[in-house]
């Protein structure tokens, strides 16, 4: 690898607010999160009908990503193949899982089976985004910056990607969080390298509030 990715740039979805670059995009009070992830579809004027048969999780992840990447020019930048997707969760879909064992006593939904994996996350966010570069789902207890980079290092060490869209989405016992995160390869001195501290401190920072 000629040059080291940087973190060009964040994306997170907590306590009924979005936040992108440090500036807070969306954000609505004393309402329920899944109720919050409706709100801000509506609020930053989406248009991708689909987004209302996501299950919790994918809509959280979903919006995370469309704020990350817009106006981001893929089709000038990038191939599709040369984009990635990496992303982690801890409860991987327990949410929907649930809320799917619950029809299964009457009629088993479909649309709800779809969505008991994790990783039906990126497939939304591949198809919206025409992402066809390497993708991987993995499963902790809170978001491992370490592992995560390190991981993604990797495929660019390898030149397998040019670009990466990675971090954190979970939704469970209705609360959402996603932490998305764009790693490039490009020529400047003004972002930070891609590396776990990096990443851990724009993790802690977003999440203080």
């Amino acid at each position: 690898m000629t040059k080291a990715p940087s973190i060009t740039s964040y994306t997170a979805l907590r306590n009924n607010k979005i936040v992108s670059d440090g500036l807070v995009v969306c954000k609505k009070s004393e309402v329920s999160a899944s109720d919050f992830l409706l709100h801000a579809y509506e609020a930053l004027e989406l248009n991708y009908p689909k987004f209302y048969k996501m299950d919790h999780l994918s809509k959280a992840g979903f919006l995370a990503a469309e704020v990350l990447l817009r106006e981001k020019g893929w089709s000038e930048k990038y191939r599709p193949e040369e984009i990635g997707i990496v992303f982690s969760c801890a409860n991987s879909s327990l949410d929907t899982d649930l809320r799917y064992a619950e029809t299964v006593a009457d009629i088993p939904s479909p649309a709800l089976f779809v969505y008991t994996l994790p990783n039906i996350l990126i497939g939304e966010i591949t198809i919206r985004n025409r992402v066809k570069g390497e993708s991987a789902c993995f499963v902790f207890d809170t978001f491992d910056a370490s592992f995560q980079t390190g991981y993604i290092n990797t495929l660019f060490g390898s030149g397998r990607v040019k670009a990466c869209i990675s971090g954190w989405a979970d939704f469970y016992e209705d609360k959402a969080e996603a932490f998305f995160y764009l790693a490039e390869l490009i020529d400047n001195k003004t972002n930070p390298i891609h590396d776990s501290n990096n990443t851990s401190k724009i993790y802690s920072e977003l999440w203080k509030n």
